[in-house]
């Protein structure tokens, strides 16, 4: 069976739906462990002191021993080990370009996808749904305005959108962006949904809301085909 999972959250887990726990605690049951090491990385906020309040608040009451990863006051001498010995590393949303630069700068983008190769559980909101592709569309480099970003991690191929029909211009921008080359084909994540990665196939579709949605985007010679994906409601 395929070890490496990753779960991409268009929107929702505790920072965005406090009192609906159903994507979190999905993600603690892909855990390789029953009382599962969560590491939550929120370089993408600038190491928000509420975000990482949020996150203790949230997962401190689910069965699970939290942690967090601050790289811009640093408290964790080895980054690796501290890493490696996570079942689920969970990322935060803010600034994907940030992310990644800070990432780099402190080889954090390797040391992550050495953790994926032994079986880490990686998961992430927004920004933290972006990393993991090559490409995706980002507020990172305007104030309301979006724009394609193609030097993701590239752990999952494609591109992808997260909050699809959470925030007015992301569907028709990345629909734009797709239907135009700039972007590769790609998936699209509503809030309260989340693509399931095994390896780098979509395993399935699950979400927090009945009504969230995702769905698959790809150029074809008449313009842009938005296939919706089969979902399944955690409630």
């Amino acid at each position: 069976m395929e070890r490496r999972r990753i779960v991409a959250m268009g929107g929702g887990g505790f920072s965005m739906e406090p009192d609906n726990p159903l994507l979190d605690l999905f993600v603690l049951s892909l855990a390789r462990s029953a009382r599962p090491r969560v590491c939550f990385v929120p370089t993408a906020s600038g190491d928000a002191d509420g975000y990482v309040a949020g996150f203790y608040r949230a997962f401190s009451a689910l069965d699970c021993d939290p942690s967090d990863l601050q790289l811009f006051e640093r408290r964790v001498s080895d980054v690796r080990s501290h890493v490696l010995a996570q079942d689920v590393i969970y990322v935060g949303g803010g600034s994907t370009a940030n992310l990644l630069a800070v990432w780099r700068a402190h080889a954090l983008d390797r040391v992550l996808a050495e953790a994926w190769h032994q079986g880490v559980v990686l998961c992430g909101v927004s920004a933290g749904m972006n990393c993991w592709f090559g490409q995706s569309v980002t507020d990172s480099f305007d104030i309301g305005r979006l724009a394609p970003l193609d030097d993701g991690l590239g752990l999952l191929q494609g591109s992808c959108c997260p909050h699809y029909d959470g925030e007015e211009q992301r569907r028709p921008v990345y629909r734009r962006l797709v239907g135009d080359g700039e972007l590769a084909d790609g998936w699209a994540a509503g809030d309260g949904a989340a693509l399931v990665f095994a390896g780098q196939q979509l395993e399935e579709v699950v979400t927090s809301r009945p009504e969230a949605r995702a769905f698959r985007v790809e150029r074809t010679g008449e313009g842009v085909l938005e296939r919706p994906l089969d979902v399944r409601y955690l409630g």
